[in-house]
């Protein structure tokens, strides 16, 4: 919601800028006082809707917004009162003084960053981290790409083998996730499209946008702007009314005329049309899939099985759906099945727990194996949590699969690993876990 308001501010300062200077510059006597009024009136709602926007945006709280909306709106205001010429007057004249001021204005901005780091500095580094993770992903195919919609995959399996190989600061394990996007739609669409055309998709923008800027559209242009600074840590392009609005963006900067427009508005009529039927079906399963959580939240698995089957060919792309199903199959003990589905959920999703799932169907099936790999992944994945630890430690308790040196390993994981948060869950694992180890204890004195 910040980053579109902040994509709005440009458009609202622009119109404001403009209809200011055509109010100034008017004769009071020239006949126009109709227009006048109305310039008048058209001042007042756009400067009132900036307000309320300036009101709003701190409460937001969204770094990435605040960005996006003083640095296009300065670009807005140096725009339009012509900067460039005065700039390059200023620069032949009082060279010294020019730089000076740049300098200063970098030094500013060297604060700013520092102070908007600060401000949530784990948000920050949260940031960071999934941009170097990635990048990593990106150097794997970096022509090609994953696919649109695998990112999560991508990410999940390039995290998985960063902190498999041990080499890692002990706060990037402080702040690893499961991201759904990458924070950065140019990193995410050099994952999912490939670097070729990713960077052809980002030149056709500037083009447009050095284009709209020749034309003197500032207003379009600055809004254009905010949008790729925002862009650059967040993730507005996943969410269909940025994607609409960008390209309304970029159609104005064509300047179409009335029947282009025309041709516009029905073309984009025709494909509304033919997706309207599905996104329907695809709605009603959603509210369905609501009811049936009902069910898989009580505990009665059996009944919302039969929901979640039914509804699987509509919501097959959804990872939480997914999961949900795979995992109300491992609660009926049908393990072969729930793996099916909860392999299905990890191609769009990178969350650990569908790697617990799937460790803990091998382990009931009997391959003790094979659910040490899937819990050792969980471990790579997200080394900060503790539950894969703890399911590693009662798989090397199991009495067809004890191995005690291992068991001692998992166990002091879990018994000093600080957690992100401390819960009940974590004070009931490590009581087991105790447990287990007096069971140890007994064998071993027994012997």
């Amino acid at each position: 919601y910040s980053g579109y308001l902040a994509m709005i501010l440009p458009v609202c300062l622009y119109q404001w800028l403009t209809k200011r200077g055509e109010i100034l510059c008017s004769d009071r006597n020239d006949g126009r006082r109709w227009e006048k009024v109305m310039d008048k009136a058209g001042t007042m709602v756009t400067g009132g809707v900036m307000l309320l926007i300036l009101c709003v945006l701190p409460a937001g709280m969204s770094r990435s917004a605040w960005l996006a909306a003083g640095v296009s709106c300065l670009c807005v205001y140096a725009w339009h009162m012509d900067w460039t010429d005065k700039f390059r007057l200023l620069w032949q004249q009082q060279r010294q003084r020019v730089v000076m001021v740049v300098v200063g204005g970098f030094c500013v901005l060297l604060l700013a960053g520092y102070l908007l780091f600060v401000l949530k500095p784990d948000s920050a580094r949260g940031r960071l981290f999934m941009w170097k993770i990635t990048c990593r992903a990106i150097a794997e195919k970096p022509l090609t790409g994953y696919g649109i919609h695998n990112f999560a995959a991508a990410y999940g399996n390039a995290q998985e083998t960063y902190f498999a190989a041990g080499d890692y600061e002990p706060w990037e394990e402080r702040v690893a996730g499961s991201p759904e996007y990458a924070f950065n739609e140019y990193l995410q669409a050099a994952v999912e499209l490939g670097i070729p055309l990713a960077v052809c998709l980002l030149v056709v923008v500037v083009l447009c946008l050095y284009r709209g800027v020749r034309k003197g559209r500032y207003g379009i242009c600055g809004a254009i702007l905010s949008l790729m600074i925002f862009s650059f840590s967040s993730y507005p392009l996943q969410l269909p009314v940025f994607i609409v609005t960008f390209g309304l963006l970029v159609a104005c900067l064509s300047g179409a005329d009335r029947w282009q427009w025309l041709g516009v508005a029905v073309l984009v009529g025709i494909i509304g049309g033919f997706r309207l039927k599905n996104d329907l079906q695809v709605e009603q399963a959603c509210r369905e899939w609501m009811n049936a959580r009902v069910l898989y939240n009580a505990g009665a698995y059996q009944s919302a099985e039969k929901e979640y089957g039914r509804l699987y060919p509509l919501l097959r792309d959804r990872a939480s759906f997914l999961f949900e199903y795979g995992h109300g199959l491992h609660k009926q003990q049908q393990f072969s099945k729930s793996n099916r589905i909860l392999k299905e959920a990890l191609l769009r999703s990178c969350d650990p727990m569908i790697l617990n799932v799937i460790g803990k169907n091998y382990q009931q099936m009997g391959d003790c194996l094979s659910a040490e790999d899937w819990f050792i992944r969980s471990t790579h994945r997200l080394p900060g949590r503790i539950y894969p630890y703890y399911l590693l430690a009662k798989l090397y308790a199991e009495p067809g699969f004890r191995q005690p040196d291992k068991f001692e390993k998992m166990k002091r994981m879990v018994l000093t690993k600080e957690p992100k948060v401390h819960s009940t869950a974590i004070r009931q694992m490590r009581e087991e876990i105790k447990k287990i180890q007096l069971i140890f204890v007994h064998i071993k004195k027994d012997k």
